[in-house]
């Protein structure tokens, strides 16, 4: 059994305003890996709730939210999402897996890191492809998502990202056709 003092935890609170603000024990690049079925559901959600946001006439973006990440030496690194593509992405997680573990905190940061090295990441532009009902994406792209350690500002780092959707698209000694497993 687990000792329960050293695991970390999520505390979320809600302001009058409605932000909600997490308070998490570890840093981001601790964060867990995620499942790529997780990752991939958590992208369909979003597109989603962004879709049923627009037609909605307050909008129903969602809340904006705070993070603030403690790290083992006592210090902290602040997050905040404030745009509303960001907090109706946010909002689609938490209404799914919730981000009140680890875990859904870590599936939701990996996948606005995605979004953001996707539509700045010029070597990834044939790995993808947008339309107005939702996007094609590699599935080598997802996977190394799924798996590639968050950057202390819960990013990606882009030459480590590369490098892991490289690899999850060679063939393995076991798939001699190339397919993803």
């Amino acid at each position: 059994m687990p000792d329960t003092n050293s695991v970390p935890t999520v505390k979320v609170g809600a302001a009058p305003d409605g932000t909600l603000t997490y308070l998490v024990d570890l840093p981001p690049e601790a964060l867990p890996p995620v499942s790529l079925r997780d990752l991939a559901a958590a992208w369909e959600a979003a597109r989603d709730r962004a879709i049923a946001a627009k037609t909605r006439a307050d909008g129903g973006w969602g809340a904006a939210r705070l993070f603030r990440f403690r790290r083992p030496d006592g210090s902290c690194t602040d997050l905040a999402l404030a745009d509303r593509d960001a907090c109706c992405w946010a909002g689609a997680v938490d209404g799914t897996v919730g981000m009140h573990t680890s875990y859904g905190l870590s599936l939701c940061l990996r996948l606005l890191a995605l979004v953001d090295l996707l539509a700045q990441a010029r070597w990834a532009a044939g790995l993808f492809t947008l339309r107005r009902d939702g996007a094609e994406i590699d599935p080598a792209v997802l996977r190394a998502a799924s798996l590639t350690p968050l950057t202390p500002e819960a990013r990606f780092d882009e030459r480590g990202f590369r490098s892991q959707v490289m690899r999850a698209a060679l063939p393995s000694p076991s798939s001699p056709s190339g397919a993803l497993a």
